[in-house]
C-alpha cells in the first residue's frame, strides 16, 4: 500500500449518527433535546430515520428554473484566494510598466511567489538575505530539497520580479514633479526619455527604478500613475450568477457530463473518498482553474417544497398524508410550538420558509455560520452524497482567530467575510491550529443538523436535491442576545429584532411553556437591567426629549442603527436635521453633529411597563423555577444534607405530573436517579452475597471496583442506606484480605484457619484473588496434616501410606513447607524400601543366615518409623528361632520340624532331627505297605482311624421339632481326618490319644449302626423296587444283586467285581467298606515295637495301638458270648485265624502262635454290633421254606444274592419321639430323645429346636448341633452328613 503524501487530505474523524426509533422520532424537538448533549460537541450529527420513513418527493419539477452560481475552486481556499490577489497585483505591476508577468518554474513546479515574497520580508528583505546568505535556507523552507543550488535560482527570480515590486511598494521611485525627467531634471537622451500614457510626465528610461533597457511596446505608466492604480482597494470577493437559466433536468445532465467526464468513469462508480481529496487538491492549487455550478438559496416558496404541503400542487395518496403535518417535514418544523421564531412577527421567510439546494460535483457552501446563531436542519431528497464538515459552537471563536491569522489581508478588507460565505479552508489545516473538526457524508434520505454558533462547509460529490431550514428552541435565547451584541460589533444587520421576540412572548405570559417562561424571565431580566443603563447614560448625556414609538410598525430596514446596522426595538436616538435617520443607544455620538440637547430618545416601552410583563412571565415561570431550584439544590447536596433516593422520585413524578419541558436540568435528574437506582440495586445484591447464576454468568466485582463503587455511592447526588453497610461490607472484606495475607505467610497453617477463611468468603459477592491462593494452600495443609497424623503413628504407616502421599504431595502447588515434607516423605520411603528389600531377601536366602546376622539386620531396620512387614516378618522369624531353640527339647519331634519349616534360621539340632524324620517315613512307609491296598486313594492315617463319615440315605422332607434336651456330655467335634490327625498331634501322652480314638470308635459304630438299618430297611419286601436306589450306579435292584456283610447294602453284581476275585470263606464286603488289606497280628506287633525303638509319638502309632487293643477287647467279648451261650467251637478252616489271648498295652510280649487278621476283627467287629442291637436283618426269596432261612442267618458271613422282584420299601419312620437305634453313651437307656449328631452341644433350656433329616435316615437333630437356623428349617431341606456321604458314594 503506497504512502499519502504529505499534502494530501486526510479526513477528519467522524460525527455522532443517531437513528431513532419510531416513537423517539414522533417528536422532533423532544429528541434534538435528548441528542443535544452529545451532538453540540461536534457541531453537527447525522440523523437516519426509521426504516419506512420515505416522503414523496413534491417539488415541481418542470417550474423549477434556476440560475447557478459560479465557483472557481481555487478561489474559495481562503490562502489561495491570497496567493491569487498577491499574483493579481505583481501582473498589474508589470503590465503597467509594458511588461506581461510569465510565473517561472523552479523543478518543474509554478514558483509560488506569495511565498517567497513573504519568507523574504519576514528574513528582514532582500538587502539582508542576500548579506547574510539566507537563500538556501528560503529554498529549504520552500520545500526544495538541499543540494541543488535552488537558493540562487529564487534570489534570480525574486530579484527579477519581486525585488522591483517591493521597491515600488517602498516608494522609492516617487520623486517631485520636474520639467523634463522628473527624475535627474535633464532633458537631454530623448530618445530615450518615456512619455507617461496616463499623465504625460516624461521619465528617462535609465533614471527609473529599476532601469529599463529598453522603451516598452505597449502603454507605459509612470510610477506616479502605477502607484494611484496599484494601491486601488480590492473589489469584494463574490460568487458571480452564471449566464445561463437551468432548468432541474437540463442541471442533471450537466452535472453528471461533468463529474463523469472529470474522472473517466460512471458516476455512481467514482468513490466519495477520491471524491473529497480530489477536491481539497483542486481548490489549494493556483495553477488549475476548474469551475462549478451549484443551484444555492433557490425559495421554495416560488417553486415548491420537496416535501409535501397542503394545497400543493402535488396531489398525496392517503398513504402520503402522514407526510403533511410531521414534524420532520421542513415546512413545519421551523414554526412549531417549540420553536420560539414563532413569536417572531417579522417576515423572517428567509428563516422559517426551506431553501432549495440543488448540486453538483464539487460545488461547495464555504465556512459559515447560520443567521443568529440558530439550529439548521438539511433533507437530501435524492442525489450523490452531500459531505459536510463541523466545527463545536464553543470553537466558533477559535476558528476565526485562525483563519483571520492565515488570510489577514482577506479580513482587512472584508471584516465579516465568514458572514458572506465564500470563503473555505482546509480542514486539516483548521485541524493543524487545534480547531476541533468532525465530517459526515449525508446520503439521500437523511438529516444533518448543525448546532448553534456551529461553523460548517463541505462540498457535493455529485448531482443531488437538497433542503434546509432554521429553527431555535429555549436553550438557544441566552445565544440568541449573545449573537445581537457580536453583530454589533461587526456592523451586520439583524434578520430580526430579538427584544421584540422576547417582549413579544412576555405579553402572552399566561400561554407560554413553563421552561420557555423561565427562559424569557432570564432574558427579560438582562435586557431591562442593560436598557435602564443605557437610558440613564444617555439622559446624563444630555437628551432631555422623549417620546413613544411604534417600532413594531416599522420594516426593519426603517429602524436600523446607522452605525451598527442593530435593528431598533426597545428604544433610539433622532435627531430633527436627519429625518428617517437613527441610532442605537450604543452609537449616540454617531448620529450626527447637532448637540445632544436637539436628540429625541424614543421608545416602545417605559420601564414601568417593562417590569409588570417581566413579573407576569417570573409568576408563569415560578411553578417551573421552583421545581428546578429544589432539583439544583437536591443534585447540588453535600455529605449529610444529601437526600434520599424517594426524593428524587417524587421530583421525577413531579415533573411528568405538570409536563416539565425534557430539558438538561431534567434529563440530569433523570440519569443521577437511574445510576442511584441501579446502583441501590447492585449495592443490595452485594449485601445478600447473590450470585447470578442463570443465563451468562456475569464478572463479579474486584475489591479494587467494589472500593471505587463504594466511592462513587458516596459521590452520587442521592443519599442511599446500603452504602454505610457496603463500606462495612468493604471493611470486613479488607480485613479478609489482611488475615489470609497473614494466614498464608504462615510456614504450616492450620487446616481450621483456612477453612474458617473459606467460610467467611461465602458472604463476600466480590472476587477475591486470595482466594484461589487459599484453597491451594487448604490442600496443601491438610496434606501436611495427613504426613504429619501420619508420620505420630509408625505402626501404620505403611509403603503404600508413604507413596501415596508422595503421589497427592506432587500434584501440589510448590511451597517450602511441602517440598520439606515432601524430601522427608520421599528419605524415610527410600529408607524403608531399602530394608523391606533387604528383610527380604535375608528371609528367601538359601541356605538360610544365622540368628546372629538376622538378629543385626533387625536391630538396624527397628529404628524406621514406618509400618515395615518384612522386616517385622523378619523379627517374628527371629523370634520363633529363638522360642524355638529354647523349647526345641521339650517339644515333640514332629511339631518341632513342623514349627521349623516356618523358620527360615539356620538351627544346629536340624540334622539330628532330620535323621529322624527319614526313618519315621521309612516306618510310615512299611505301614503303609501292610495295611493300604494298591492304587488305594487312602492315606495310612485314614485306613487306621474309626471312620469319621459314614454314607447317608437322603429324605425329600424336613421337620423341625422343639422339645426338651438332656444333659448329654459333649462330644469331640471331628468331623474330618485333618482334625484328627490334629487332635492326636496335640496330646500329651497315648492315654489321651486313646481316649480320642475311642470316642470316634463309638462314633463309628454308631454311625454304621444306624446305616445298616437304614439300609436293610429300605430292602424289605414292602418297598416299591422301581423308585429303589442302590448300588454304586443309584438304579433299581435288577438281575443278580450282592449285598454288603458290613453296610448291608445291595449291589448290582455287574457294577462290583466277580464273586469268584474272592474267597468263598470269607464274607463279601462293597467298596465302601473294603478299605484296606488285612496284615497278620505279628506284622502289626512288629511295627508297633519298631516304632517304640524311634521313640517317635505318631498319630498312624496311636490308631496302629487302638486297632490292636480293639482287637483284644473284641476277643474277649467273643469269648464270654460262646461260653455264655454254650456255642460249639467253630472248625479251624483255611484262612481262619487263630484267636488272640494275651494283649496288654505296652507289652512286648506276645504269644507266636496268635495271629487275628484285620478282615476276621472287621467280621466279628460286625457280628459283635448285629448281637448286641438283637435286629439282624435278612433278604427272604420266594420259594425258600424255614430251613433256607435259618441256614442264611447261620452263614450271615456269605454272600446273598437279592432277586428284584422281592425287593419292596419300608415306609419311612413316623415316630413322633427321635430316638436313636444305636448309643454307646451311659445314659442310653434314658427315656429322653437323644440327638444323633456327631458332636452334639447338648443344649439345654425350656424348649430346643430340633429339624428332621429330609435324607433316608429320617433322625431328628438339634438345630443347633447341625447349625440350622429355625428360618432355614421351614424353607429348605435339611439332609443329614450320613445320609449327604451315601448319595455321594451312590453318585459315584
Amino acid at each position: 500500500m503506497s504512502q499519502p503524501r504529505p499534502d494530501e487530505f486526510k479526513p477528519p474523524p467522524e460525527c455522532p449518527v443517531f437513528e431513532p426509533s419510531w416513537e423517539e422520532f414522533g417528536d422532533p424537538f423532544a429528541f434534538i433535546n435528548k441528542i443535544r448533549p452529545i451532538a453540540e460537541k461536534t457541531g453537527i450529527c447525522k440523523v437516519r430515520p426509521p426504516p419506512g420513513w420515505q416522503p414523496p418527493f413534491a417539488c415541481d419539477v418542470d417550474r423549477l428554473h434556476f440560475v447557478p452560481r459560479i465557483q472557481r475552486l481555487n478561489e474559495l481556499e481562503a490562502q489561495t484566494r491570497v496567493k491569487l490577489n498577491f499574483l493579481d497585483q505583481i501582473a498589474k505591476f508589470w503590465d503597467l510598466q509594458g511588461c506581461a508577468l510569465k510565473i517561472p518554474h523552479v523543478e518543474r513546479k509554478i514558483l509560488d511567489l506569495y511565498k517567497l515574497n513573504k519568507l523574504v520580508a519576514d528574513a528582514g528583505g532582500f538587502d539582508i538575505v542576500c548579506r547574510e546568505r539566507r537563500w538556501t535556507k528560503i529554498a529549504l523552507q520552500m520545500g526544495f530539497a538541499p543540494g541543488k543550488a535552488i537558493g540562487s535560482h529564487l534570489r534570480g527570480h525574486y530579484e527579477k520580479i519581486l525585488y522591483p515590486y517591493n521597491l515600488f511598494q517602498s516608494g522609492a521611485n516617487l520623486l517631485v514633479d520636474l520639467v523634463v525627467c522628473l527624475v535627474c531634471g535633464s532633458g537631454e537622451d530623448e530618445d530615450r526619455l518615456l512619455l507617461c500614457d496616463g499623465c504625460d510626465d516624461s521619465y528617462h528610461t535609465f533614471c527609473l527604478i529599476p532601469p529599463l533597457h529598453d522603451v516598452p511596446r505597449g502603454d507605459w505608466r509612470c510610477p506616479k500613475c502605477l502607484a494611484q492604480e496599484c494601491n486601488k482597494p480590492h473589489e469584494a470577493f463574490g460568487f458571480e450568477q452564471a449566464y445561463r437559466d437551468y432548468s432541474l433536468r437540463a442541471f442533471g445532465q450537466m452535472a453528471d457530463a461533468f463529474k463523469s467526464d472529470y474522472f473517466n468513469m460512471p458516476v455512481h462508480m467514482v468513490p466519495t473518498e477520491l471524491v473529497e481529496k480530489e477536491f481539497w487538491r483542486l481548490v489549494g492549487a493556483i495553477d488549475e482553474d476548474v469551475t462549478v455550478e451549484y443551484g444555492a438559496d433557490i425559495a421554495s416558496k416560488e417553486f415548491g417544497s420537496g416535501f409535501p404541503i397542503p394545497n400543493g400542487k402535488l396531489k398525496v395518496t392517503p398513504a402520503d398524508e402522514k407526510y403533511l403535518k410531521c414534524g420532520w417535514n421542513l415546512n413545519n418544523l421551523a414554526m412549531m410550538n417549540p420553536s420560539v421564531l414563532t413569536h417572531v412577527t417579522a417576515d423572517i421567510c428567509g428563516m422559517t420558509l426551506p431553501w432549495l439546494y440543488v448540486g453538483m460535483c464539487f460545488s461547495s457552501f464555504c465556512w459559515h455560520i447560520e443567521d443568529h446563531w440558530s439550529y439548521s436542519i438539511n433533507y437530501l431528497h435524492w442525489g450523490e452524497p452531500k459531505t459536510w464538515y463541523g466545527a463545536p459552537g464553543f470553537a466558533a471563536e477559535q476558528l476565526e482567530e485562525v483563519m483571520k491569522k492565515l488570510a489577514p489581508e482577506l479580513f482587512e478588507s472584508q471584516p465579516d467575510l465568514l458572514h458572506q460565505l465564500v470563503t473555505i479552508m482546509n480542514p486539516n489545516t483548521l485541524m493543524a491550529y487545534g480547531v476541533p473538526i468532525y465530517r459526515t457524508n449525508q446520503c439521500a434520505g437523511e438529516f444533518v443538523i448543525t448546532f448553534p454558533r456551529a461553523y460548517h462547509s463541505g462540498f457535493n460529490q455529485g448531482f443531488n436535491f437538497a433542503e434546509a431550514v432554521n429553527f431555535c428552541t429555549v436553550d438557544w435565547m441566552p445565544l440568541g442576545r449573545q449573537c445581537v451584541e457580536h453583530y454589533r460589533m461587526l456592523h451586520r444587520y439583524n434578520v430580526f429584532s430579538h427584544d421584540e421576540m422576547v417582549c413579544n412572548m412576555a405579553s402572552k405570559a399566561d400561554t407560554l411553556d413553563v421552561v420557555l417562561a423561565s427562559a424569557v424571565h432570564k432574558d427579560m431580566v438582562i435586557m431591562i437591567r442593560e436598557e435602564q443603563d443605557l437610558r440613564e447614560k444617555v439622559k446624563k448625556m444630555g437628551v432631555l426629549h422623549c417620546e413613544e414609538a411604534k417600532y413594531d410598525h416599522l420594516q426593519d430596514d426603517e429602524r436600523q442603527c446607522a452605525k451598527c446596522r442593530t435593528t431598533c426595538y426597545l428604544s433610539a436616538v433622532t435627531c430633527p436635521c436627519s429625518p428617517g435617520v437613527l441610532v442605537c443607544l450604543h452609537h449616540i455620538s454617531n448620529l450626527c453633529s447637532c448637540p445632544v440637547s436637539n436628540y429625541t430618545l424614543n421608545y416602545r416601552y417605559t420601564l414601568d411597563d417593562l417590569i409588570p410583563m417581566m413579573t407576569a412571565v417570573k409568576q408563569r415561570a415560578e411553578l417551573y423555577d421552583e421545581w428546578a431550584s429544589h432539583v439544583i439544590e437536591t443534585l447540588e447536596a453535600k455529605l449529610e444534607k444529601k437526600k434520599g433516593l424517594p426524593v428524587f422520585r417524587s421530583l421525577l413524578a413531579e415533573s411528568e405530573s405538570k409536563m416539565f419541558p425534557d430539558n438538561d436540568l431534567l434529563r440530569r435528574l433523570r440519569l443521577v436517579t437511574q445510576d442511584a437506582e441501579k446502583c441501590s440495586s447492585v449495592a443490595q445484591q452485594l449485601l445478600n452475597g447473590k450470585r447470578q447464576t442463570s443465563g451468562k454468568s456475569r464478572s463479579q466485582l474486584t475489591v479494587e471496583e467494589l472500593s471505587s463503587f463504594v466511592r462513587q455511592l458516596y459521590n452520587l447526588s442521592c443519599s442511599l442506606p446500603q452504602a454505610p453497610l457496603l463500606k462495612e461490607l468493604l471493611n470486613r472484606i479488607e480485613d479478609f484480605q489482611q488475615h489470609s495475607e497473614k494466614v498464608l505467610a504462615d510456614e504450616v497453617p492450620s487446616v481450621a484457619e483456612i477453612q474458617s477463611l473459606l467460610d467467611v468468603s461465602f458472604d463476600f459477592d466480590v472476587e477475591l484473588p486470595e482466594l484461589p491462593r487459599l484453597r491451594v494452600r487448604l490442600e496443601q495443609a491438610r496434606w501436611l496434616e495427613a504426613v504429619q497424623q501420619a508420620s505420630s503413628q509408625p505402626a501404620t504407616l505403611t509403603l503404600e501410606t508413604m507413596r501415596r502421599l508422595i503421589d497427592q504431595g506432587v500434584g501440589l502447588s510448590p511451597h517450602p513447607s511441602v517440598e520439606k515434607a515432601m524430601a522427608r516423605l520421599q528419605e524415610l520411603l527410600t529408607v524403608s524400601e531399602h530394608w523391606e528389600d533387604k528383610a527380604s531377601s535375608l528371609l528367601k536366602a538359601r541356605p538360610p543366615h544365622s540368628i546372629e546376622t538376622l538378629s543385626a539386620a533387625a536391630e538396624k531396620a527397628s529404628g524406621i518409623p514406618a509400618y515395615l512387614p518384612n522386616c517385622l516378618l523378619l523379627k517374628d522369624t527371629i523370634r520363633k528361632a529363638q522360642e524355638w531353640l529354647q523349647e526345641a527339647e521339650e517339644l515333640q519331634v514332629r511339631t518341632l520340624i513342623a514349627i521349623r519349616q516356618a523358620i527360615q534360621v539356620h538351627l544346629e539340632p536340624l540334622d539330628r532331627l532330620e535323621s529322624l524324620m527319614v526313618e519315621v517315613q521309612e516306618w510310615k512307609q512299611s505301614a503303609a505297605t501292610a495295611f493300604l491296598q494298591k492304587d488305594s486313594t487312602l492315606t495310612l492315617l485314614e485306613v487306621l482311624c474309626p471312620r469319621c463319615e459314614i454314607g447317608n440315605v437322603r429324605s425329600p422332607k424336613r421337620k423341625t421339632k422343639k422339645g426338651k434336651e438332656s444333659n448329654k456330655k459333649k462330644m469331640l467335634r471331628l468331623n474330618t481326618l485333618t482334625e484328627v490327625e490334629k487332635a492326636l498331634s496335640e496330646t500329651k501322652d497315648s492315654t489321651s490319644a486313646m481316649a480320642t480314638l475311642e470316642e470316634l470308635w463309638v462314633r463309628e459304630m454308631e454311625a454304621f449302626s444306624n446305616l445298616r438299618a437304614a439300609n436293610e430297611s429300605k430292602l424289605l419286601p414292602t418297598a416299591d423296587c422301581m423308585d429303589l436306589k442302590v448300588c454304586v450306579c443309584q438304579k433299581a435292584p435288577m438281575g443278580a444283586m450282592l449285598q454288603c456283610e458290613l453296610c448291608r447294602d445291595a449291589f448290582h453284581s455287574v457294577c462290583v467285581r466277580d464273586v469268584s476275585d474272592s474267597p468263598e470263606t470269607q464274607p463279601w464286603l462293597c467298596p465302601y467298606c473294603q478299605r484296606s488289606e488285612k496284615p497278620s497280628l505279628n506284622k502289626i506287633l512288629s511295627l508297633l515295637s519298631s516304632l517304640r525303638h524311634l521313640e517317635v509319638r505318631l498319630p498312624e502309632g496311636d490308631a496302629l495301638q487302638h486297632l490292636v487293643e480293639r482287637t483284644v477287647n473284641w476277643q474277649h467279648r467273643t469269648q464270654q458270648i460262646s461260653q455264655t451261650c454254650n456255642l460249639p467251637e467253630s472248625e479251624e478252616r483255611p484262612g481262619t485265624p487263630p484267636t488272640l489271648t494275651c494283649w496288654v498295652s505296652g507289652s512286648h510280649d506276645t504269644q507266636n502262635n496268635t495271629q487275628v487278621a484285620h478282615h476276621q476283627l472287621v467280621s466279628l467287629l460286625e457280628t459283635m454290633s448285629v448281637t448286641d442291637k438283637k435286629a439282624k436283618r435278612h433278604l427272604e426269596r420266594d420259594g425258600l421254606d424255614g430251613e433256607r432261612r435259618l441256614k442264611d442267618r447261620k452263614h450271615s458271613h456269605k454272600r446273598q444274592k437279592i432277586n428284584k422282584k422281592n425287593l419292596q420299601r419300608r415306609p419311612a419312620s413316623t415316630s413322633s419321639s427321635p430316638r436313636s437305634d444305636f448309643s454307646q453313651s451311659d445314659d442310653s437307656d434314658e427315656e429322653m430323645a437323644v440327638c444323633p449328631a456327631e458332636m452334639c452341644q447338648l443344649p439345654e433350656g425350656d424348649e430346643v429346636d430340633w429339624v428332621q433329616c429330609d435324607g433316608s435316615c429320617n433322625q431328628w437333630f438339634h438345630q443347633v448341633c447341625v447349625g440350622v437356623t429355625a428360618e432355614m428349617a421351614e424353607k429348605d431341606d435339611y439332609i443329614c452328613v450320613r445320609c449327604s456321604l451315601s448319595d455321594r458314594h451312590t453318585r459315584k
